[in-house]
């Protein structure tokens, strides 16, 4: 494959639109159609779950079945609580940061649309220094200009409607892709992205594909383990993103020397099979993909767990992109390590053989 960039102008529009639809973990349908959509043209025939997990498949008819997956849900809010002066406090849906909340706009998801939201805070000439709070779950709040809990109530809004920022995809001078929940419809991209290329160029694999986008990662890998039982696979290669570690307040020595530009991250633990591991770094050397390494001491805390122990252990890897800022609205990812993402996925599934057998021990 060329080494020039692989990413083309329709491809960067339809990241953008994917990266800007909200698809809150739970709530994944409307960029579920988006990247559906968009796969369509190089799949050939697909499925989807009842909790909306989305499957493309090439060579449906195929015995042996190789997934390549991604998350697509992102980080959000509920709406828990509405006060009778009509303010609005909230729960987590999945791990969204309490601490980057004061001052950002928001969007409240109704039955009758979208309902605009800031997260007010007091200002600091009104803060007491020696007693000064920092934001916590109970101390964030909702103000959508509404005086009463009535006045909330008539534009929709109800206990249980989900809440996102409405911060957009940028470039970040011509190096960066920055965004919310980049974590990981980034993946998403990245695999349709692979599926674009094998059609392109034509490639007959000899063994059945399973593009998966996978619904409520961030809340225990629940879509995933799902869908393997479904589609029960012989291999599954996840990308998931994984912190660069080159910025202020990260500890190296608990979190690795990771960084964005330096290429791929490979992971070695219990969930990932070895050999799979080796076909994919034998891979990426023998067409100079650059790459780095980290460990998972117990589980890698990505879809890639839920893979490997179904169906009686399917054989996982787990290729990761580094991303500066997670789970905030400013995620960042750097665009030539989202190329050799891409590049190390296609040139790895053209290594996998039918019927190949990973064991270590026959």
């Amino acid at each position: 494959m060329s080494e020039s960039s692989i990413i083309t102008n329709e491809s960067l529009s339809f990241l953008e639109r994917y990266i800007n639809n909200p698809s809150p973990t739970g709530f994944e349908t409307e960029g579920q159609k988006l990247w559906l959509d968009y796969v369509k043209p190089y799949i050939d025939d697909h499925l989807v779950d009842t909790y909306g997990t989305v499957v493309g498949i090439i060579n449906p008819e195929a015995k042996y079945r190789v997934v390549i997956e991604a998350h697509a849900d992102e980080i959000s809010w509920f709406v828990h609580y509405i006060t009778k002066d009509g303010l609005i406090y909230l729960r987590r849906n999945g791990g969204s940061d309490h601490q980057i909340a004061p001052s950002k706009r928001v969007n409240i998801h109704t039955a009758n649309g979208t309902v605009k939201a800031i997260f007010g805070w007091p200002a600091i000439h009104v803060r007491d220094r020696a007693k000064e709070e920092t934001p916590k779950t109970n101390n964030i709040f909702l103000d959508c200009g509404c005086t009463s809990k009535d006045e909330v109530e008539a534009l929709g809004v109800h206990v249980g409607c989900v809440v996102t920022y409405e911060d957009e995809f940028m470039v970040l001078n011509d190096r960066y892709y920055v965004g919310r929940a980049l974590d990981n419809r980034i993946g998403g991209f990245m695999i349709a992205e692979v599926a674009r290329l094998l059609s392109e160029n034509k490639v007959k694999l000899p063994f059945g594909l399973y593009l998966t986008n996978s619904v409520q990662e961030e809340i225990g890998l629940r879509g995933a383990q799902m869908i393997a039982e479904t589609i029960r696979p012989d291999v599954a290669i996840v990308t998931d993103v994984c912190h660069d570690t080159q910025t202020p307040m990260i500890n190296k020595i608990e979190q690795g020397d990771l960084a964005c530009g330096k290429g791929p991250v490979l992971t070695t633990g219990p969930a990932v099979q070895n050999n799979l591991l080796s076909l994919i770094s034998g891979t990426a050397q023998e067409n100079e993909i650059p790459f780095q390494r980290m460990v998972a001491s117990r589980a890698t805390g990505t879809d890639t767990d839920a893979f490997a122990y179904a169906a009686g252990g399917v054989a996982s890897a787990l290729i990761s992109l580094p991303l500066r800022y997670m789970h905030t609205t400013v995620e960042a990812v750097h665009k030539d390590d989202v190329e050799n993402v891409i590049r190390l996925i296609y040139e790895a599934l053209l290594q996998i053989e039918d019927g190949q057998d990973f064991r270590y021990l026959n």
